[in-house]
C-alpha cells in the first residue's frame, strides 16, 4: 500500500475540518451544570415546574378560589400583618399595641420568629433578627401568647394547601375526610367555613392571638380607604370586618416568596446564578441526598408529613407545656395512629441566618440538619421505630458531599431581599413588628 505523506502545515486544518463535519451543531460539553439540568428535566419534564411565579403575577400563584388574589387586598394585608394597632385585646393592659401577626413571622428571620419560641403578646425586645425576643416580667406562662412548637415560616406557603406543623388549618385537599376534628369551640372549627389553609390560618390567627378588626378601628386608624379599595363590591355595612381582614392578610401572604434566590434565578436561565459548589449540592440534592422526595415543588415544602424523629420543644426557656397531641404531629389532629410524630414538610429557602431549625428548635444550623438525616438516627426517645418515615433512611454522604449539599440550601436557595415584602411604614404610624418598649429602642422606632 502506498503511503501519502500529508504535510504537517496542513494537518491542523484538516482535522479541524474533519471534526467539525463529524460535530453536531446542537453538541454542548457535558458539565455539572448540563448534568443537572438534565436530571431535573427527566425528573420533572421541564425547569418550569420549579420555578415560582412573580409575586406580582397573581394569575399564576396558588390561590383559594374563595380569596381571588388582588393588588388592592395584598396591599391591604401587607400592612394589616404588621400592624400592632391591631393588638386591641391583650390579656394585660401592657400589650395594649404590642404585637402582630409579624410578631412570630417576620422578615428578618424569613418569615419565622427569630428565637426559640415566637412570643406575641406578654414578649419584650427584638434584636437584630428576634433573636432578644423575650417574655416580659409582667408575665407568666400562663399569660404570655407562645407556641407550643417553632413558629412556621408562611414563606412559600401558596404552594401548600393546609397550614401549622401538624396541617389542621384547611377545609380542602389534604384535609378532606378530617371533618370530625373541626373541633367546635376550638381554632379548628375554623375550618366550617371552607377556605384553604392560608385563610383558614389568617382567620383563627386573629383571633387566637386577640388582635381585633372591626368598623372602629378601621375607621380611626387610616385603614378605611384601603378597605374601600380591596372591597368595592361588598356593603359597606360588611366591609370592614376581621373576616376580611384576614382574607387580606392571606392574599397578601401567598405572595411571599423566595422567587429572587440563585437557584430560581438559575432555572430562569441567568449565567452564573450558583457556584459550582452549589450546582454539585443541587446534584446530591436531587440525586443521591433524595431530599427532593419529601422537599418537592417551587416552594421545596411539599404537602406530605414525615415523621423524622426530631424532638420536641424543650429546655429552661421554653414556655409552657408541648401537649401530647402537639407531640404526635399531624397524628394528633386526625387521630389517626398512621400519622402519628409525622410533620409538615417545611421550605428550604432562606434557612440561612436561623439559629433554631426543627420543629422542635433542636438543630442550630443547616448542616446540622444535613448531618442528622445522613445518619438516620433518630434523636427523639418518645418516637417510636415503627412510626419513623421510610425516607429516614442513611444517606452514606461524605463529609465533602455534605458541605456541597449545606452549600446548595444555605446559599443558592437564599433570597437576599425578602426586605421587600415589608412596608415602609403603617397607617397608624406605628413601631412593627413589635412595639414594646424595648423593642422599639431595638428597632429604632420612636
Amino acid at each position: 500500500m502506498k503511503r501519502i505523506h500529508i504535510p504537517l502545515a496542513l494537518l491542523g486544518p484538516l482535522l479541524f475540518l474533519t471534526s467539525c463535519a463529524k460535530d453536531d451543531v446542537s453538541y454542548s460539553p457535558i458539565t455539572e451544570e448540563n448534568e443537572l439540568r438534565a436530571l431535573l428535566e427527566a425528573r420533572y419534564g421541564s425547569l418550569d415546574s420549579l420555578i415560582m411565579p412573580e409575586s406580582g403575577d397573581f394569575t399564576t400563584i396558588p390561590a383559594d378560589p374563595k380569596n381571588p388574589i388582588t393588588l388592592e387586598k395584598v396591599v391591604l394585608g401587607k400592612l394589616l400583618f404588621h400592624e400592632t394597632g391591631l393588638a386591641l385585646n391583650p390579656t394585660k393592659p401592657q400589650g395594649l399595641n404590642t404585637y402582630s401577626c409579624a410578631s412570630c413571622h417576620h422578615a428578618a428571620a424569613a418569615f419565622q420568629s427569630g428565637s426559640k419560641q415566637g412570643i406575641g403578646e406578654g414578649g419584650v425586645g427584638f434584636g437584630l433578627l428576634g433573636e432578644s425576643r423575650v417574655m416580659s416580667m409582667e408575665y407568666e406562662d400562663t399569660t404570655i401568647d407562645v407556641q407550643p412548637i417553632r413558629s412556621p415560616t408562611i414563606l412559600n406557603a401558596a404552594f401548600q394547601d393546609v397550614m401549622l406543623w401538624n396541617g389542621q388549618f384547611g377545609a380542602t385537599k389534604s384535609n378532606l375526610g378530617t371533618e370530625t376534628e373541626w373541633t367546635e369551640g376550638t381554632p379548628k372549627e375554623t375550618n366550617n367555613l371552607g377556605f384553604e389553609g392560608l385563610e383558614t390560618q389568617a382567620i383563627a390567627g386573629l383571633e387566637v392571638h386577640r388582635l381585633r378588626c372591626d368598623p372602629d378601628m378601621v375607621k380611626n386608624s387610616g385603614y378605611k380607604p384601603l378597605f374601600d379599595a380591596a372591597y368595592p363590591a361588598i356593603p359597606e355595612s360588611e366591609r370592614y370586618s376581621k373576616l376580611n381582614a384576614a382574607l387580606a392578610i392571606a392574599a397578601y401572604e401567598r405572595t411571599v416568596m423566595a422567587n429572587q434566590a440563585p437557584f430560581q434565578e438559575w432555572l430562569r436561565g441567568v449565567p452564573n446564578s450558583l457556584s459550582a459548589n452549589e450546582i454539585k449540592g443541587a446534584l446530591l440534592f436531587y440525586g443521591k441526598g433524595e431530599c427532593y422526595q419529601c422537599h418537592s415543588g417551587p416552594g421545596l415544602n411539599g404537602m406530605d408529613f414525615h415523621a423524622l424523629g426530631m424532638k420536641d420543644l424543650e429546655g429552661a426557656d421554653v414556655h409552657g407545656n408541648v401537649d401530647k397531641d402537639t407531640r404526635k404531629g399531624r397524628g394528633g389532629f386526625t387521630k389517626n395512629p398512621e400519622d402519628e410524630y409525622r410533620f409538615k414538610t417545611p421550605t428550604l429557602y432562606n434557612l440561612r441566618n436561623l439559629r433554631f431549625l426543627g420543629h422542635g428548635a433542636s438543630f442550630s444550623s443547616i448542616r446540622d440538619v444535613i448531618v442528622y438525616k445522613n445518619k438516620a438516627v433518630s434523636e427523639n426517645v418518645l418516637v417510636p421505630a415503627n412510626k419513623l418515615s421510610p425516607f429516614f433512611a442513611p444517606l452514606n454522604l461524605s463529609e465533602t458531599e455534605i458541605d456541597q449539599l449545606t452549600a446548595f440550601v444555605e446559599k443558592g436557595l437564599y433570597d437576599p431581599n425578602l426586605h421587600r415584602y415589608v412596608p415602609e411604614s403603617l397607617p397608624t404610624g406605628n413601631c412593627f413588628p413589635v412595639a414594646d418598649d424595648q423593642a422599639k429602642a431595638d428597632l429604632g422606632c420612636n
